[in-house]
């Protein structure tokens, strides 16, 4: 019997006023409705804070928690990268946190512009943004299948922060051994195809192969005057503007190859996004994940980014999406089955500002259910 991984990652938003419609009270049950609909055996959640993940952990009682608050774990009061996991299904072997800073191991140290302290929570078999974790799946033959777990809430404000941020978190996965399994999960606060996205799933190589295709086309334009191409510029004034132009393909293919090599210490991850590699999606629709508790939009704005994203298929499947929470994962024995943006809701009362993202992954055929033994 084939072996599946399910993962859920969920931004809970820290709690609002008392008297705001979209309160911790007024949609708490709605949360754990939405888990236990779904039954992950992980769950990373992002902006949680104590009384919300006692809650939760009250109302899940077959879940163990792991994680600390952005300010360590003597400051209980900050908002939690805090991972849930399936106690029946899972072990936790490892796990521990580090920061999204220049000093990694100082509890709420800032960065690069961060306006709060951003951590990565990593277990094994599980990952999260700001602690580390290692975890073993349970029940299965052979017995010792691990894999890691990272979950993460990036800054919101400064790309640079984004980007080292991930520089960190992929030098840390790039350390563990390249058979671990990975899952990469939270909020990415930026959209795939930011440099962020692109460093994270190896995205850049097409940006040197574009700007040498614009810069070969300036040049083609620029002989196109063949020997008298300087005096024809001067002696005519039209021509100014195809000059421009060249100068403008010239640039614009430098900006490109540029872009291309300037990675972060010249290297480049490899993850992979569940979303587009799944065999089945549900909610393509929902092109976003941040819907501010006002669900889907509909307007004629929305309409427009829809078609855009369409014709964006002819360059990238990727494109096609707005999401800032992500899962993304590594390895080959992972195999993203499904993949959903989980929109429920109650007469349009949502549990977060962010849909949640279900993901189910196929184990290898030779990870297998243990016959649980009967009694005579």
């Amino acid at each position: 019997m084939s072996v599946s991984l399910t993962i859920m990652t969920f931004n809970l938003l820290e709690d609002q006023p008392e008297d705001s419609p979209n309160s911790w009270d007024k949609r708490k049950d709605l949360c754990v409705t939405v888990i236990t609909s779904y039954s992950p055996i992980i769950i990373c959640t992002q902006q949680g804070v104590k009384s919300q993940l006692d809650y939760l952990q009250q109302c899940l009682p077959g879940y163990e928690q792991f994680g600390v608050s952005r300010k360590g774990s003597e400051d209980t009061s900050d908002q939690h990268c805090t991972i849930f996991y399936d106690k029946e299904k899972v072990e936790l072997l490892e796990g521990g946190t580090f920061w999204l800073s220049e000093s990694p191991s100082v509890p709420g140290s800032i960065s690069w512009g961060s306006a709060d302290p951003c951590i990565s929570t990593w277990a094994i078999s599980f990952s999260s943004f700001i602690w580390a974790s290692y975890i073993e799946l349970k029940g299965v033959d052979p017995p010792g299948f691990s894999f890691q777990i990272v979950n993460t809430n990036m800054d919101e404000l400064s790309p640079r922060a984004r980007r080292r941020g991930a520089l960190l978190t992929w030098q840390h996965i790039a350390s563990l051994p390249p058979n671990l399994p990975v899952l990469y999960c939270g909020g990415f606060n930026t959209q795939k195809e930011s440099t962020t996205g692109r460093f994270l799933l190896g995205r850049s190589r097409w940006r040197l192969v574009m700007g040498i295709h614009v810069w070969g086309l300036a040049v083609v334009v620029a002989e196109g005057g063949g020997s008298r191409w300087e005096e024809f510029m001067e002696r005519s004034r039209g021509l100014g503007k195809q000059w421009w132009g060249v100068l403008g393909l010239r640039c614009l293919g430098l900006i490109f190859m540029v872009a291309a090599v300037s990675r972060e210490h010249g290297v480049v991850g490899d993850m992979r996004d569940a979303w587009p590699n799944a065999r089945v999606r549900k909610n393509v629709s929902l092109i976003h994940t941040y819907h501010g508790f006002k669900g889907v939009k509909r307007g004629a704005l929305e309409f427009l980014k829809l078609i855009f994203r369409a014709l964006c298929l002819c360059w990238d499947r990727q494109t096609q999406d707005l999401h800032i929470d992500w899962i993304l994962f590594r390895g080959r024995s992972l195999i993203p089955v499904s993949c959903e943006v989980v929109s429920d809701n109650v007469d349009g009362y949502y549990p977060s500002s962010h849909y949640p993202i279900f993901a189910e992954f196929m184990l290898p055929r030779s990870v297998r259910l243990t016959e649980t033994p009967t009694q005579d």
